[in-house]
């Protein structure tokens, strides 16, 4: 294929329809837009090489159990341990067997990038359950045990059985073959996922409670100790949504 055109270039960089003796020959054009063309295309590809390497790296607890004869193997999570209000959300991933490239620990993505993820978890993966533990539950029950209940809500809640979980830093009193994993969202594409779905529909669960209480910004702080949420709170005061048990929350009750 002879390409001259610099648009002719760009459009068959794009589609990846070159070979690599093409790619070769367009290294010795001097233009310096195949050049750029060239450079921008390189950094792309060396960006996928990277995140598949990722993915191959976080997928090798998935792969050795699946050569135990492991079938349905989900990856449980939590987000909302640390805030003053609202949920603490779980979520039970179990992926397809076709990769979902670009999965990580919810908290190194952007959030445009999460919430991309989060479609891809949804359209593709086998099952999900969610789990959530309102503040008040929090509160009964201290977050520890809250999160633990949540986590056993989410893997009851998918819609199949899995043969085994892996489990960031938590053991569940499950009947299902389990491992923990400390910082599993980092190591685990399972694990990964789950905190992709859990962060996305916790972030909507606080976006929907700032509708409510305007004056809190939850739909920036996700209920988290900020300057403008505490600030609120002095304002304010303490909400059906606040965790009571949490300092400072619990010290300004006692004011009260």
């Amino acid at each position: 294929m002879k390409l001259t055109s610099i648009k002719e270039i760009e459009q068959a960089l794009t589609a990846e329809s070159l070979s690599i003796e093409e790619i070769e020959s367009l290294k010795q054009d001097r233009r310096k837009g195949v050049q750029r063309l060239l450079t921008k295309w390189q950094k792309q590809q060396n960006e996928l090489e990277n995140i598949k390497r990722m993915f191959e790296d976080m997928s090798v607890y998935e792969k050795d159990l699946k050569l135990q004869g492991k079938q349905f193997i989900a990856g449980v999570d939590e987000v909302g341990r640390g805030p003053l209000a609202g949920p603490v959300v779980t979520a039970a991933v179990i992926l397809p067997n076709e990769p979902i490239l670009g999965l990580n620990d919810s908290k190194k993505l952007s959030k445009s990038r999460r919430e991309e993820l989060y479609k891809q978890i949804k359209n593709q993966a086998v099952a999900i359950g969610i789990g959530i533990m309102s503040a008040k539950e929090i509160d009964q029950h201290n977050i520890y045990q809250a999160t633990k209940k949540a986590m056993v809500q989410a893997v009851n809640n998918l819609t199949i059985k899995p043969d085994h979980l892996l489990i960031d830093a938590m053991e569940l009193p499950l009947p299902i073959s389990q491992t923990s994993i400390i910082k599993g969202d980092a190591n685990s594409i399972s694990i990964a996922a789950a905190s992709i779905v859990a962060k996305v529909t916790r972030d909507k669960i606080m976006e929907e409670l700032s509708q409510t209480y305007p004056q809190y910004g939850f739909e920036k702080n996700a209920g988290y100790g900020t300057k403008e949420h505490l600030n609120a709170l002095y304002k304010y005061g303490v909400t059906e949504e606040h965790r009571k048990t949490f300092s400072p929350v619990k010290e300004m009750i006692t004011l009260d």
